[in-house]
């Protein structure tokens, strides 16, 4: 499902206009993706939480060359599922 489909499919549970859930929705990420920034995790419960970590630097390869080369640190987003959604798709 993409951000269209879901749209629609709120817009017709909802009976709200699609630019409204529209906006709705990208208030959403927009709010999610400032608390990241922060370093703040985004807890929903029984749907999920996002957190934001440190990646070290690494030793890594050029697989095309053989050649070895250091991957800088970097921050990753990390998802773990809510109880809830866990046990309703298992």
């Amino acid at each position: 499902m993409n951000k269209q489909e879901l749209c629609t499919s709120i817009a017709k549970q909802t009976k709200m206009p699609k630019s409204q859930v529209f906006a709705m929705l990208d208030s959403c990420f927009e709010n999610i993706e400032k608390a990241l920034k922060k370093g703040q995790d985004v807890r929903l419960v029984g749907f999920g939480t996002w957190k934001k970590k440190r990646r070290k630097a690494r030793k890594g390869r050029n697989p095309q060359t053989g050649k070895a080369l250091t991957i800088k640190a970097r921050n990753v987003i990390k998802f773990s599922t809510g109880q809830q959604l866990f046990d309703s798709v298992n």
